[in-house]
């Protein structure tokens, strides 16, 4: 019995050996990264060191969950260049996503590279590599883009190595033969354009536009020339040429021509050349001026409910297309030029400018605001805007990543919030199956609020402010965290706007002055039209001002709190008590001497005793829904 489970121990030892994990840790991906990093030259400076960590610090580098494997690496545009080593990247072997485009890398692509298991998505494109696509590729590929380089030789690929293919990107490289038969249920996009590839196009690729395919003049089949009727141009038929009248006397007088009748032939031809001349002259202005008419009137119609990447662009300078300036910290990993080309709506007008959602190619989606009456020089834009960077630190404010100056455009980029806007919540879908924002949620969101505004005082210095406080400048992150923006552009613009009118303070109005104490004043609207459930502004979006503190005022003079409050806040049992702390504290923010109100510090204390006597007396607003979840939205 002993000899015949021998063999099977030893068998289940080499098994085990077999399937033991040969995949590396967290450890082996940073070396293998610092190897790359080490071997291939690069002009941005990356922070890359084994004093820090991997996830968190390391400027392009994306971690799973648990922190345990890299499983992204963005690096586009940083000026690497050269050849990549073997034995770097491709030793990552729980990677996604690599994206090295818009470098000046070159060589052959290493071959472990492409087949990481892992491996999702590849861009490469805009480089200068050579030599042939490695035929060992990840059977996990979703996109590959090599566009752009200088591969060549045939296009070795098979559907039965890559069966999730969705994307295949192959335009401008020196590819030849044939196209091979390639049946792909998912790809959804092909483009194997201005290649040498030559013969028929394949059956199962035929349903792809005949952008697909140019460049390829030895190509045919539809959706190109059918290759039936495609054949070698007929050599050219030379027409022979007019006999040569003889000359002959006749009469003996001689045919030459004298010079009166030769006069009038030369004048006759100079004035229809001129007049041919002044024709071609003529048709070429008017065409001039029909294409610039057409081109006014294609961006008179451009201002719909989505924006093409120029309009936030059409100021960039050329010699300054790069020239976008990152804060420390920031893992975005794009330039100018990328910005410019992504596709973009616009969401909002707003105090300061217009703001527009940008994505970009990797599905990375940033926030651009186009600034308008900058009225300060380069060097005090780029001061300004250190500070800001400095001052935007912090969870409870909303980080400027990058901006970019020249004279005719002011940019900044910033995160994108997919949750909105606390205006948004408050004011948004009014109608039926709405979810009210409950009591607990809002305390979060004003405590979160005031720490950003105090935050922005203290690190500011004396003089610093915000400026522009207002609810549809607090943003919220998915678990309802605010996050206070658009801070510190005041003194940069030439711009008190009077869309924010309902949350300035009075003294701001007469003034035209920003003082903390004033952001005082405007975070104490802010804190009404919370309670309230009104906006200082009309909801038609036109200036006509609801004085929200002296409505307030009117109501609690007359004893009639209970009026005041958001109708949807009384569904709530037990926090009666607590809102009228809470008009209590905006109350004292939006008294009219500003030296009578309290400091953005103070108010932080005051709201974070709220949330404390919440949380040790009474029950939690879920406990509340539960209760009374019978009572009907209103």
């Amino acid at each position: 019995m002993k000899l015949q489970s021998f063999p099977v121990v030893i068998s289940l030892l080499v098994l085990l050996h077999i399937l033991s994990p040969t995949s590396g840790d967290l450890n082996s991906d940073s070396q293998a990264l610092l190897h790359f990093a080490s071997a291939v030259p690069h002009v941005r400076k990356l922070n890359w060191n084994s004093n820090a960590s991997v996830c968190t610090s390391w400027i392009g580098i994306t971690c799973s969950d648990d922190g345990t494997r890299v499983t992204a690496i963005h690096l586009p545009g940083i000026g690497l260049s050269g050849p990549i080593p073997g034995n770097s990247i491709g030793k990552l072997d729980a990677l996604r996503v690599l994206s090295l485009r818009s470098n000046y890398l070159n060589g052959n692509l290493p071959p472990d590279i492409p087949s990481i298991p892992s491996l999702q998505s590849l861009y490469l494109q805009h480089n200068n590599f050579s030599g042939m696509i490695p035929t060992n590729l990840s059977a996990k590929l979703n996109v590959l883009d090599l566009s752009f380089n200088s591969f060549r030789g045939n296009i070795s690929l098979t559907d039965e190595n890559l069966p999730r293919l969705t994307v295949l990107n192959l335009q401008f490289n020196s590819f030849s033969g044939g196209i091979p038969d390639l049946n792909l249920p998912r790809l959804k996009l092909l483009n194997l354009s201005h290649n040498m590839l030559n013969g028929s196009i394949p059956t199962t690729l035929r349903k792809f536009p005949i952008s697909s395919f140019l460049g390829n003049p030895l190509l045919c089949g539809p959706p190109l020339t059918d290759c039936s009727v495609s054949s070698p141009s007929p050599s050219p038929i030379y027409l022979p040429s007019p006999p040569t009248i003889p000359t002959k006397q006749e009469g003996g007088k001689s045919k030459k021509l004298g010079a009166a009748a030769i006069i009038p032939i030369v004048i006759g031809g100079s004035s229809f050349l001129i007049l041919l001349v002044l024709v071609f002259f003529f048709c070429c202005l008017k065409k001039k001026t029909s294409n610039g008419s057409r081109s006014s009137k294609a961006k008179a119609t451009n201002g719909g409910r989505s924006a093409k990447p120029e309009d936030f662009g059409s100021g960039v300078q050329e010699a300054e297309k790069n020239k976008l300036v990152f804060f420390e910290g920031c893992s975005f990993n794009f330039d100018l030029e990328d910005l410019l080309r992504a596709s973009a709506e616009v969401l909002g007008k707003g105090s300061y400018g217009t703001a527009y959602k940008a994505v970009l190619d990797e599905g990375v989606m940033v926030v651009v605001k186009r600034l308008r009456e900058v009225g300060v020089a380069k060097r005090e834009f780029e001061q300004q805007m250190e500070v800001v960077g400095r001052v935007g630190q912090h969870p409870n404010i909303v980080p400027l990543r990058a901006y970019y100056f020249s004279k005719d455009e002011k940019l900044l980029v910033c995160d994108h919030y997919p949750t909105g806007s606390l205006s948004a919540l408050l004011h948004g879908n009014r109608g039926t199956g709405r979810v009210p924002l409950d009591w607990d949620s809002r305390v979060k969101i004003s405590l979160g609020t005031a720490k950003g505004i105090a935050h922005i005082h203290s690190e500011g210095g004396a003089k610093f402010t915000h400026g522009n406080i207002k609810a549809s400048n607090v943003l919220l992150t998915q678990d309802l965290t605010g996050r206070v923006s658009d801070y510190g552009l005041t003194s940069i613009t030439n711009i008190l706007s009077t869309r924010g009118i309902g949350y300035r303070a009075p003294e701001v109005i007469e003034t035209r002055k920003v003082t903390q104490k004033s952001d005082v004043y405007s975070f104490g609207v802010l804190l009404l039209e919370m309670l309230t459930g009104r906006s200082p502004l009309k909801s038609s979006g036109h200036d006509d001002v609801i004085d929200l503190p002296r409505w307030v005022r009117s109501v609690v003079r007359e004893e009639w709190t209970a009026e005041v409050f958001d109708p949807d806040l009384m569904r709530f049992q037990n926090v009666e008590e607590e809102m009228v702390q809470m008009l209590q504290i905006a109350l004292a923010c939006v008294t009219k001497a500003p030296d009578m109100r309290p400091t953005m510090d103070e108010v932080v204390r005051m709201i974070e005793e709220i949330r404390q006597s919440e949380l040790d007396n009474r029950p939690s607003s879920d406990d509340n829904r539960s209760k009374d979840s019978n009572v009907n939205t209103p």
